[in-house]
């Protein structure tokens, strides 16, 4: 019942639908600029919380006001032109960010890790009209923007090394924190382009996902409502309470972090934010500032309740430990339960760079009774499962997701053809997930690419992963396929052993796994290491790195 009220007619999560035919909030802010001017009233409240440097909501609003007029007054750059951002976690990459939404500008993230090579590439593609980095960033651009005569402003340029500086460069300048800055006065309109977010590229290059002012402020919305669902479930009154401490552990240019970010700033909440991930870190960081939220990808969150473990840390401040960006294995709530009760609520979510973020969740009881489901989606989002014929299968049944709603992005950058692929004519994403829908609630059971097909049986890597995980000595597993010339591909593994595990033998796991597992889904070759596996910066496992190590034959190989 309390979820009815939350989206009835003329309640805050009301929906409508717009003239496409797509739900939309009724009562939701239309644009990004809209939801960052709402916060100034938030004042001197902690918003940023940096190693070096912190910022209050109205100090934060005053810079990036301050900024986004210099953008359009000085560097004269007009509504629709992109603005690149490229930092580091820094606090100031949220004043970059929001500086260019209240410019008007298409605010466009760049991996942070990328080379200057992957750099280029994007700034080829997205043809930015200025260049807002840190000095670690401004290295990779320098050439890029020195040819192309694109202003750049520098931000923590200590970390610049040889080369900074030069025509065209500027360091960042804060205003004075005294001095109140409107933003300029240019018109921003929900049909504008908000962000180009560039996709992982771990299957090929990355492609710019574009998302409208109406869309980005409705992905600003879900995580509102998730919060009041939870807060109900709990017996509280949702909005009630004391503002979130979150620890931000995902990079601010992955979709993860935007979903983390809207909900904090809608409740006036405060960011600590890390340089790099490290658990012992990450420990003393939720003690200092009495962290309340956890949000990062699911091996993080294992390597931080292990590191609780070792230290004897009793998190005693943590109310919320939230996981996104891969799917998490389903020991990780059942793990968080035992040692921390009831008292942590733990959250997973289902989100892509095309949906703006999270757009599915699963908390609290329903997520610990299911600890592989996805959850239900948002007010403003459907979903559906369909075959490969297209039709929409009945309930329980394995097919594509495919997703639609306000906060989906309206294509790639000027690439109609690959839009074309990833979008039905009526608006369906089609996310390239299996998944299974049962009474509106969401299981995804595995990449449609990443599910192996062994002799006409479908195999899912992420149940066996799922399975892997649950042995007392594996720390990380990836499934995947590797050719087989009867079969056509049968299942293997690598496997991360615990430092302080004893050694297990790919027998060993094989043996572990066939308990829960039919014969088939069973791993036919197992290599262990204790050396990480390879992952992208936003958490993904590289797969096709990976596969090399059997066509090698590396030493702890098993074949069935």
């Amino acid at each position: 019942m309390g979820e009815e009220r939350l989206v009835a007619d003329g309640a805050p999560f009301a929906v409508v639908r717009g003239e496409s035919g797509v739900l939309e909030y009724a009562a939701g802010p239309r644009t990004l600029r809209e939801f960052v001017e709402g916060v100034w009233a938030f004042g001197e409240r902690p918003f940023l919380v940096g190693a070096e440097r912190s910022y209050g909501y109205r100090e934060f609003f005053t810079a990036a006001s301050a900024l986004a007029r210099r953008l359009v007054e000085v560097h004269g750059l007009r509504p629709g032109e992109r603005a690149v951002v490229a930092m580091r976690n820094h606090p100031e990459w949220q004043i970059a960010f929001w500086a260019a939404q209240l410019a008007g500008l298409v605010a466009v993230p760049l991996n942070a890790w990328w080379t200057e090579g992957e750099m280029a590439y994007a700034l080829d593609d997205c043809g930015p009209g200025v260049l807002l980095v840190d000095g670690e960033r401004y290295p990779r651009i320098a050439a890029w923007s020195r040819k192309r005569g694109v202003p750049v402003v520098v931000f923590h340029p200590e970390g610049s090394g040889e080369g900074y500086g030069g025509e065209g460069v500027e360091p960042y300048a804060e205003p004075r924190p005294d001095l109140p800055v409107a933003p300029p006065g240019v018109e921003v309109r929900p049909e504008d382009d908000a962000t180009i977010m560039y996709t992982s590229g771990t299957t090929g290059r990355p492609k710019g996902a574009v998302a409208t002012q109406l869309a980005q402020a409705g992905a600003a919305v879900h995580p509102r409502y998730f919060a009041a669902v939870s807060a109900l479930a709990r017996g509280a009154v949702p909005g009630q309470g004391p503002a979130p401490v979150v620890l931000m552990t995902f990079p601010f240019f992955h979709a993860a972090a935007f979903t983390t970010l809207y909900s904090t700033m809608a409740a006036g909440g405060s960011l600590v934010l890390m340089r790099r991930w490290d658990a012992e870190q990450a420990l003393a960081l939720i003690g200092r500032h009495r962290v309340t939220h956890y949000a990062g990808v699911p091996t993080t969150a294992l390597q931080l309740l292990d590191a609780a473990d070792r230290a004897g840390h009793g998190l005693d401040t943590l109310t919320n430990l939230g996981t996104g960006g891969a799917a998490p294995p389903a020991g990780l709530v059942g793990r968080l339960t035992a040692r921390l009760g009831r008292r942590v609520e733990a959250r997973n979510g289902y989100g892509l760079t095309e949906t703006g973020g999270g757009v599915l969740a699963n908390f609290g009881d329903a997520y610990r009774a299911d600890p592989a489901g996805a959850g239900r989606p948002a007010p403003a989002v459907e979903a559906r499962v369909v075959g490969r014929d297209g039709g929409e299968l009945p309930d329980g049944e394995a097919g594509e997701l495919q997703l639609r709603g306000q906060s989906l992005v309206r294509g790639y950058w000027r690439d109609e053809e690959a839009t074309a692929r990833a979008f039905t004519p009526d608006g369906w994403f089609r996310t390239g997930d299996l998944a299974v829908l049962r009474e509106g609630r969401v299981t995804v059971v595995d990449r449609i690419k990443d599910m192996v097909v062994r002799g006409g049986e479908n195999v899912y890597c992420a149940e066996v992963e799922s399975a892997l995980h649950d042995h007392p000595a594996v720390l990380d597993a990836a499934v995947l396929g590797v050719p087989h010339p009867v079969l056509g591909e049968e299942v293997a593994a690598v496997v991360r052993l615990r430092p302080e595990a004893a050694a297990v033998t790919a027998d060993d796991l094989r043996a572990y796994v066939a308990r829960s597992l039919a014969v088939f889904k069973v791993p036919a070759h197992v290599r262990t290491q204790r050396a990480e596996l390879p992952r992208n910066p936003t958490g993904k496992i590289l797969k096709r790195e990976l596969r090399g190590l059997f066509t090698e034959g590396p030493p702890e190989v098993r074949s069935g």
